[in-house]
């Protein structure tokens, strides 16, 4: 059975993005909210963000709140943030896979890929 999962390192560190607030939107013309939470103390979601039934074929949108979590570390506070938000968006084809959708983030650059 497929699933989707994801979790956050920040670079900058060489630790798990702790306590970053995530959400999970099914991509389209009016976008639909399935998920969401905080990464806990190992950068990971605590359980799948979608699996069986729920995991479907389509666009997703995955976003974290990157301004927020370096705000709390001490990073530039009252400063504009250089990012906000980053939106991940990927496409799953075959939801009977296992998809995972790693954040390696940093105060001025991200990068992510497929995961298994």
């Amino acid at each position: 059975m497929g699933a989707l999962t994801t979790h956050v390192l920040d670079t900058s560190t060489g630790t798990p993005g702790r306590g970053i607030r995530y959400d999970l939107y099914r991509s389209g013309p009016e976008p639909r909210h399935l998920a969401g939470g905080t990464t806990n103390d190992d950068g990971r979601c605590p359980q799948p963000l979608l699996e069986g039934e729920a995991f479907e074929a389509g666009t997703y949108d995955l976003v974290f709140q990157a301004a927020d979590y370096f705000e709390a570390q001490g990073h530039a506070p009252g400063e504009s943030p250089f990012l906000g938000e980053v939106v991940i968006r990927f496409g799953v084809d075959d939801p009977a896979r296992h998809y995972h959708v790693p954040l390696l983030l940093s105060r001025f650059g991200y990068t992510t890929y497929r995961g298994s």
